[in-house]
């Protein structure tokens, strides 16, 4: 059990394959007439969102409920928070109000980890996404969503040893790529990152993973899965490739790309899609593409990360 989830760095092969395992038992659950579980009963569970995110407050929303949470959804925008209260105001008033625990996402890197160790709160973190620096939760359902693809029902205790990932697209601003590195790679998996040279990040001699910049090469190669990153127009202070058509032409996984994997290969983004710019439709829609998987899975991936944190031992 842990206290808090802020990042998949540092997570070993053991501990990934037991939250793994018991988002197995979730997403089992997920599949009966009567889908709610008592087990969070009587905890109250804030979804603090200081960004827009539909896709994960929906889920992370749905994971608590179905284990029977009490859910209070905040959003910054038209808040207290948007009249310039702190995000320490913001945790201390949470705390006084009996929050067990706290679903962060933030544009700052590294707030999840300032909300869990300032003593603002005594509630479990869950990081949801913090700046350019991770979204734990997010690499965990990839992670899932790739092992149940190749193992199906014998998934369980399984790694992912001898896989090939490829992560393609904007790594500089990617929050998912960084969990994803540690996480897969933690799994047993070999992870390559493809980009433009403006959008792989300077310093990466620490990271376990190699990069490059020729899609085509890293195609041809034959990887297990590619997972395409959303270009994030949002986070660039400044223009990092000439045109949305020579980016397209680089580095989007087309229709005639798709068509070069090999037949068991998978296709993943982590959503919402730029259709056209880093991904074909006709491709994000293939049989081999688990866009929608993804997200299925991140229900039964969320419920296991809070059953987690909230069963945790805290300090008082």
């Amino acid at each position: 059990m842990s206290d808090h989830l802020l990042s998949t760095r540092g997570f070993t092969r053991d501990r990934a394959v037991t939250l793994l395992d018991v988002a197995e038992d979730m997403a089992d659950t997920q599949r009966r007439q009567v889908k709610k579980l008592p087990t969070l009963r009587g905890t109250t569970i804030v979804n603090l969102f200081f960004e827009d995110s539909t896709r994960t407050r929906i889920s992370f929303e749905a994971a608590a409920q179905r284990l029977s949470a009490d859910v209070i959804t905040f959003s910054a925008k038209g808040s207290s928070v948007s009249k310039g209260e702190s995000l320490q105001d913001t945790a201390q008033t949470l705390q006084a109000m009996g929050a067990d625990g706290i679903v962060i996402r933030h544009p700052s890197s590294g707030a999840a980890h300032t909300l869990a160790t300032s003593g603002w709160t005594r509630a479990g973190v869950v990081n949801a996404g913090d700046g350019t620096h991770e979204h734990p939760t997010q690499a965990l359902l990839d992670a899932f969503t790739i092992r149940k693809r190749r193992h199906g029902d014998d998934s369980r205790g399984r790694d992912l040893a001898g896989l090939r990932v490829v992560i393609v697209g904007d790594i500089l601003h990617s929050r998912v790529a960084r969990s994803n590195i540690w996480l897969l790679t933690a799994l047993g998996a070999s992870v390559h990152l493809v980009a433009p040279p403006t959008l792989l990040p300077t310093h990466t001699e620490g990271w376990p993973v190699t990069t490059g910049i020729d899609l085509d090469a890293a195609i041809d190669d034959g990887p297990d899965a590619v997972m395409m990153l959303r270009v994030q127009r949002e986070r660039m202070t400044e223009a990092f490739f000439p045109t949305a058509k020579e980016y397209a032409s680089l580095y989007g996984l087309s229709v005639a790309r798709a068509d070069r994997l090999p037949g068991s290969s998978l296709v993943m983004h982590p959503g919402p899609m730029n259709r056209g710019l880093e991904i074909a439709g006709a491709v994000a829609d293939s049989p081999r593409s688990t866009v929608l998987e993804q997200v299925q899975n991140g229900i039964g991936v969320r419920m296991a990360v809070l059953y987690d944190v909230m069963t945790g031992e805290r300090a008082a």
